[in-house]
């Protein structure tokens, strides 16, 4: 199965720079290597200085790069539950433009992108996948999706579908409500299939790895450190930081002497609060960066004689373990503040919330009959222990 690395940063920040110059490195590594765009903004083409289309397209040996065409993908894989969602709008009175535009869901577009990920893993064509990812919050927002689906799938899919069944047909016959048939509820199902087998993939830190790209900024850094949280939250594996944008030691102007202190003090920060995470750094290029030969001159810099595809930090997001007799669930959750944290249980779940986001964890057979005795945010993680069982 192909490695897969996930790129993402706040917008303007060098990812798809990033990407591009990933998938150059792990292609000159040896790997078949495919760089995909799932940012609207498409700006994979530019960097490469050339015409990508819907389908993989080479880009040089043993590197090929795509940009969904999202309207595509909507077409062919939401035209069922579009159809129907667009006929209940009408019912209850919205005009029929209307209904259309409002039967798309807000960034419907990049989920889309999670199905062709999982066509690509399993055409065997591919060693590593390299993700051009949208800016972080719509990133958030993709990745976070199939834990939130999934719920929904588990607990109240099936009853939904089984009332649809049973009520149904007495409901068509004494009012024009438009109710569900087989066939939305058939399109649902298999559109969850393809989103949920790419979530077991991106959940897997042997074979998918996050790599945040950040600037020397105040602001840029505090994103990042929020995004590395939330996906820590969820699961996914961060494996390493991009510093881009660096000033060269080369400049040696005094105009410019403010802005490396700057610098120099944002590295050490980023440095620090990321740590284990190695920081790659990258210094600021004299220059626009397009095409093949300057992303390849980026690539060498960042990656030095590293083979990218290679995971650069192992680490357990979330792990259970044992001490002093009682049951310890460990949640990594960087930078996250005992203040912003709140825990809560609902039978076999464990909830838990940082800001507006929230995971709804499914407690391992051997913690479901414990109680909740202790729970500790120290250091960048969450620790909740169990005691005897209730």
């Amino acid at each position: 199965m192909a490695r897969v690395l996930l790129l993402t940063g706040k917008g303007g920040v060098g990812k798809t720079t990033s990407a591009a110059a990933t998938a150059l490195r792990c292609a000159a590594a040896g790997h078949r290597t495919l760089v995909l765009s799932t940012d609207p903004a498409h700006s994979l083409a530019d960097a490469f200085d050339m015409k990508l289309g819907a389908q993989p397209t080479e880009i040089a040996d043993r590197v090929s790069g795509q940009q969904l065409d999202a309207q595509a993908r909507l077409e062919a894989s939401w035209s069922e539950l579009r159809a129907y969602l667009s006929t209940l709008f009408q019912w209850v009175g919205v005009q029929a433009i209307e209904a259309e535009e409002l039967s798309v869901l807000p960034g419907l577009d990049e989920v889309f992108a999670l199905g062709d990920l999982r066509d690509h893993l399993e055409s065997g064509l591919w060693d590593v996948i390299v993700v051009d990812c949208a800016p972080t919050a719509e990133t958030l927002r993709l990745l976070t999706l199939p834990e939130v689906l999934s719920w929904w799938m588990d607990r109240l899919f099936p009853l939904s579908r089984q009332v649809s069944r049973l009520v149904g047909p007495a409901l068509s016959r004494t009012t024009s409500l438009p109710v569900p048939d087989v066939t939305v509820f058939d399109a649902l199902q298999r559109f969850y299939d393809r989103i949920d087998a790419v979530r077991k993939v991106l959940n897997d830190p042997t074979q998918t790895s996050v790599r945040l790209v950040v600037n020397p900024e105040r602001m840029v850094i505090a994103e990042a450190r929020r995004t590395y949280t939330y996906l820590s939250l969820f699961g996914y594996q961060v494996d390493a930081v991009i510093a881009n944008r660096m000033l060269p030691d080369e400049i040696t102007d005094p105009w410019f002497d403010a802005w490396k202190k700057s610098h120099a003090s944002h590295l050490a920060d980023i440095e620090a609060a990321f740590a284990p995470l190695p920081v790659l750094r990258v210094a600021l290029a004299p220059s626009e960066l397009a095409g093949i030969d300057a992303l390849d001159e980026f690539g060498r810099e960042l990656y030095g004689d590293r083979d990218p595809a290679i995971a650069m930090h192992e680490g357990t997001p979330l792990q259970v373990s044992q001490r002093d007799g009682a049951w310890v669930l460990t949640i990594e959750l960087p930078f996250a503040d005992k203040d912003e944290v709140a825990l809560s249980r609902k039978g076999d779940e464990l909830l838990v919330r940082i800001g507006g986001h929230r995971r709804a964890i499914l407690l391992p057979d051997s913690l479901r009959r414990r109680r909740v005795a202790d729970a500790v945010v120290d250091r960048g993680r969450l620790e909740v222990v169990f005691g005897e069982a209730g």
